[in-house]
């Protein structure tokens, strides 16, 4: 499949999950992304975000700074403690370069004052998904990796070991204490489990 299909593909999985207390920011961020061809879901406090299922789905988060009870990059540093890292792009009527600071050190993917505008938002948000996208593939290669991993022997894992370290046959025979041809077999099949 080629990258810019596979890239459509799996940007359509993705949902922009926007977090802020003001109802019609809210509303109008939902109806923009929707025109512009995103998912998109809304939340009117952090804590709802967080106790959805919202957290374990693929996506950038579009969160508000200034909230009750939790700000935009607690939530950020949440889903960060909880394994659940992001694009985060962080919204704030009140412009603080310390804020946006923080934020960007935090991860951010971008800082955005309201009012915005929409197609530097969009582009933001751009940025953001094709970031997610890179990493959902990257973690099905690496799964995928693993999984080949898992199908290799002990002795096939140890060869692979020698493999990785530079190693010659005959060294890899001489530390393993075994004939050269049985590398050379063992070689042959971590070859073919791991699709080299």
């Amino acid at each position: 499949m080629p990258e810019d299909a596979m890239s459509a593909d799996a940007r359509s999985n993705l949902t922009v999950f926007i977090v802020d207390d003001d109802e019609p920011i809210r509303e109008s961020l939902q109806i923009l992304l929707e025109c512009a061809g995103f998912r998109a879901e809304s939340f009117a406090t952090p804590v709802a975000f967080l106790e959805s299922g919202a957290p374990s789905r693929p996506g950038c988060l579009l969160v508000d700074v200034r909230m009750p009870g939790m700000s935009g990059l607690e939530v950020q540093e949440r889903l960060g403690r909880d394994g659940r890292d992001r694009p985060v792009i962080v919204m704030t009527g009140h412009g603080d370069v310390q804020l946006a600071v923080e934020a960007m050190k935090a991860g951010a993917v971008d800082f955005i004052e309201k009012p915005f505008d929409d197609e530097k938002l969009l582009s933001a948000i751009r940025v953001a998904i094709d970031r997610q996208v890179r990493d959902v593939h990257r973690e099905s290669e690496v799964a995928a990796v693993e999984a080949r991993l898992a199908l290799l022997s002990g002795r096939e894992r140890e060869v692979l070991d020698g493999l990785v370290a530079g190693l010659p046959n005959k060294t890899i025979a001489v530390e393993l204490n075994i004939s050269a041809r049985t590398v050379e077999v063992h070689r042959a099949n971590v070859m073919t489990k791991m699709g080299a």
